[in-house]
């Protein structure tokens, strides 16, 4: 109660930012950091050192990589496993031993997933005003369905101020949208066209209705103060800068990356952005020397 109570001060001491009626519970900078997921943090290590050098990687030098973060052995493995059969990873077997590449589809997707991760914060577009808005039905009962519709529109960078709608200030994303909808099959009962907000009501109150930006600012705020006075010995590079990528990956899924205009005063996504292009650059040298000692020790034993 404590906690919430000082958070819900910060939001006032912000301009009154209040958390919108039905939005999910603040996850504590702590909780996040310390419940790491190993599938997930996997994809970060696979992402961030495995697909920029191109090698396979013994089972042993990921399970090590994955015990920096309190992951055990038979998780990491599991992780291993699940990764394989979704077609990511392709295990080879050297007498004994196994070591993991890469599979094309599993390059293509960490591609995608680090140009967005590297690229996100680091452009601010002028925007003309124009929104892109995709209307599309989903029957209550397809709850898988809609769940993908939401999880892969939210990705995009969409927002649903009422159900079946989704909007976007990013009009480019069309294409994406009709990409998602086609793979799902959706897209011939979908609309979409370009607009202006218009005289009736108010651009704001639909913006909120459509994103919780309270929640996406406690979460930049809590990366900020994760990392703006983490300063760790060579040694411990390697693990601060896999923490960092993964706490970063979160925000393409949770910023739309609403244009200047349409954000609270103060937002701190810039900052959080500045923060982490600056770290990455900072620690990225060293973190792949030490990646690169962790997988030596593996290769001839």
């Amino acid at each position: 109660m404590v906690e919430g109570a000082a958070r819900e001060r910060a939001r006032k001491a912000r301009g009154g930012r209040g958390t919108a009626a039905g939005a999910r519970p603040v996850v504590s900078r702590r909780r996040e950091i310390s419940h790491v997921s190993a599938r997930s943090l996997l994809m970060t290590v696979l992402g961030e050192y495995v697909l920029p050098q191109g090698r396979p990687v013994w089972t042993s030098a990921l399970v090590e990589a994955l015990a920096m973060f309190g992951v055990e052995e038979k998780s990491a493995r599991q992780a291993l496993a699940r990764s394989s059969a979704e077609g990511w990873l392709a295990p080879e077997r050297v007498g004994r031993r196994v070591r993991w590449a890469l599979t094309p589809p599993g390059r293509r997707l960490l591609t995608e997933g680090a140009r967005r991760i590297y690229d996100f914060g680091s452009d601010e577009r002028v925007w003309d005003g124009t929104w892109l808005v995709v209307l599309v039905s989903v029957p209550e009962t397809k709850r898988d369905l809609r769940h993908q519709v939401r999880t892969r529109l939210t990705w995009a960078g969409f927002g649903s101020p009422e159900p079946g709608v989704w909007i976007t200030p990013h009009a480019d994303r069309e294409a994406e949208a009709l990409g998602v909808l086609t793979e799902l099959g959706l897209a011939d009962g979908a609309m979409s066209f370009t607009a202006r907000y218009g005289a009736v009501g108010s651009e704001a109150a639909m913006v909120a209705r459509a994103w919780d930006l309270s929640e996406v600012e406690d979460r930049y705020e809590a990366f900020i103060d994760e990392f703006t006075g983490l300063h760790p010995a060579p040694a411990d590079v390697l693990r601060a800068q896999t923490l960092l990528v993964h706490e970063w990956r979160r925000f393409p899924f949770l910023d739309p990356r609403l244009p200047a205009k349409l954000l609270p005063a103060g937002w701190s996504g810039a900052k959080a952005a500045d923060l982490f292009h600056t770290r990455h650059a900072e620690w990225g040298p060293t973190a792949l020397e030490r990646w690169s000692e962790l997988t030596g020790r593996h290769d001839g034993t």
